[in-house]
C-alpha cells in the first residue's frame, strides 16, 4: 500500500468531500479576483523588474516587467478569455491583467496553493468540450467542483505530481528536442532531393511546360452563406477550417461545367500566404478563384505528390509591389523544377513521406510519443484526483 493509500484509509475512510469554488469563497476559505488593466504603454513609461502576466499570452503569460506590483504571494492565476489556462504562481513580486482572475487561499490549514491549482487544471480539462475552452468567472465560480481532502493528503498528491510533472517536463524537452533535430533533417534532405544534383536523365522544366494553371469558376460573396452543404476555402481559411458554405447544387453544375481538381492535385495558394500547399482529399469543397491555384499535370510525367515536396521548397518568383504579395499565373508558369525519371520521383517520395509521418503525424513518430506521454500524465492526475464523495 502507497503512502497516499495509508492516508486516504486512516484520514477520510469514509469519502471526501466535493465542494463548487462558489461554496469555498463562501466559507471564506478562498477569494476570487480579479486584474487590473494594465497597457503595455504603461509598462514601457514605468520601467521596473517586477513581471506582468496577461493569462492569455502564450508561455506562462509574461508579458513584460514593470515597476509597480499587486501581489507578494502565492496564488491561482486563470485566462478569463484565453482559453481558461490555470498557472501557479509562486510567492513573489507581480501583477496580472484584466484578462486574468486570481484566486488566493485564505485558510492553508484546510486548503493547499498547489493542490487546487492541479485539481483545477484536472477539472477544465473534462470541461474543455462543454465550454469551448472558455472559463468565465461564473463557470469558474459555479461548475467547478473540486474535491477537498484533508490537508496531509492533498501535501502527498501535490508531492507526486510535482515529481511526475518534473519528469514529464525533462522527457518532453528531449523528445521536442529531437523532433526539432528531425525536422532540420527533414529540411536537409527535402532540399537536396529535390535538387537532383547527380541524378542522370533530370530535364529542367517550367511549371507551364507541365501543365496549365487552373482555378475554379468565381464564387460571388452574395452567393456563400455561414452555414451549408459543400464548404468554400477563401484564402484565408484554405488548408484550415472553412467559414462559408455553397448550394451541393451549385457545387455540382460549377464542378461538371468548369475546371475543376482531381483528387490528388495540388491546391496552391495564390496571395497572402503564398504558396501553401494541400494535396485535394477529393471531398466536396469548392476554392476561390485566382487566390487558388493548381497545375493540372499529367502524372506519367511528373507526380503529383513529388510537385507537392518541390512546393514546400518555396521556389515562387513572387510579384510584389501592389497592396498583397501575389502569386501570377505566368509567375507560377516560370517557376523553374528539376525532374528526374519516374522511378527516381517515387524513391524521392516515399523518403519524404516517411519523414513527414515521422515530424507530422501524430498517429506515429516522435509526435505521437509526445502525445502518449502527455495523454500518460493526465491519466494519472485525474486517478490521484479522483476519490469516493463522502455522503452529505
Amino acid at each position: 500500500m502507497s503512502r497516499l493509500d495509508e492516508l486516504i484509509a486512516e484520514l477520510c475512510p469514509d469519502g471526501v468531500e466535493y465542494r463548487l469554488l462558489a461554496e469555498l469563497e463562501d466559507a471564506k476559505l478562498i477569494k476570487l479576483g480579479r486584474g487590473n488593466v494594465i497597457s503595455k504603454k504603461e509598462i514601457r513609461e514605468i520601467p521596473g523588474n517586477y513581471p506582468v502576466y496577461s493569462s492569455s499570452a502564450v508561455g506562462n503569460g509574461e508579458i513584460g516587467s514593470y515597476g509597480k506590483y499587486m501581489f507578494n504571494d502565492e496564488r491561482i492565476t486563470w485566462s478569463i478569455d484565453g482559453g481558461g489556462r490555470f498557472f501557479y504562481r509562486p510567492a513573489h513580486r507581480y501583477s496580472i491583467t484584466n484578462v486574468s482572475g486570481f484566486i488566493k487561499i485564505l485558510s492553508k490549514e484546510r486548503i493547499n496553493t498547489k493542490y487546487l491549482f492541479y485539481a483545477l487544471i484536472n477539472e477544465w480539462r473534462k470541461k474543455i468540450f462543454n465550454y469551448t475552452h472558455k472559463a468565465h468567472p461564473s463557470i469558474i465560480r459555479n461548475e467547478y467542483k473540486i474535491p477537498i481532502p484533508p490537508l496531509p493528503i492533498q501535501q502527498e498528491i501535490v508531492r507526486i505530481l510535482d515529481t511526475f510533472t518534473e519528469l514529464e517536463a525533462e522527457l518532453e524537452a528531449e523528445l521536442e528536442a529531437e523532433l526539432e533535430a528531425r525536422k532540420k533533417q527533414y529540411e536537409y534532405y527535402k532540399n537536396k532531393l529535390l535538387n537532383s544534383d547527380g541524378i542522370p536523365n533530370v530535364k529542367i522544366m517550367t511549371l507551364g511546360d507541365i501543365g496549365p494553371v487552373c482555378m475554379c469558376k468565381r464564387i460571388l460573396k452574395g452567393e456563400t452563406k455561414p452555414i451549408g452543404e459543400v464548404p468554400f476555402y477563401k484564402i484565408g481559411t484554405f488548408g484550415k477550417r472553412p467559414d462559408a458554405f455553397i448550394p451541393k447544387e451549385k457545387f455540382e453544375q460549377y464542378k461538371k461545367e468548369y475546371s475543376f481538381p482531381k483528387r490528388g492535385d495540388v491546391l496552391i495558394s495564390a496571395a497572402g500566404t503564398i504558396g501553401r500547399a494541400v494535396i485535394y482529399d477529393g471531398k466536396p469543397a469548392y476554392f476561390q478563384d485566382s487566390n487558388i491555384v493548381w497545375i493540372n499535370n499529367d502524372e506519367s510525367k511528373v507526380l503529383n505528390k513529388y510537385l507537392y515536396y518541390y512546393y514546400l521548397t518555396n521556389p515562387w518568383p513572387v510579384s510584389k509591389g501592389g497592396t498583397i504579395d501575389r502569386l501570377y499565373n505566368d509567375d507560377i508558369r516560370r517557376t523553374k523544377l528539376a525532374i528526374p525519371p519516374l522511378s527516381e520521383q517515387e524513391r524521392i517520395v516515399a523518403i519524404l513521406d516517411r519523414f513527414d509521418a515521422l515530424c507530422n503525424d501524430l498517429t506515429s513518430g516522435l509526435p505521437a510519443e509526445i502525445e502518449a506521454r502527455r495523454k500518460q500524465y493526465e491519466y494519472y492526475r485525474d486517478k490521484l484526483l479522483t476519490f469516493r464523495e463522502a455522503k452529505a
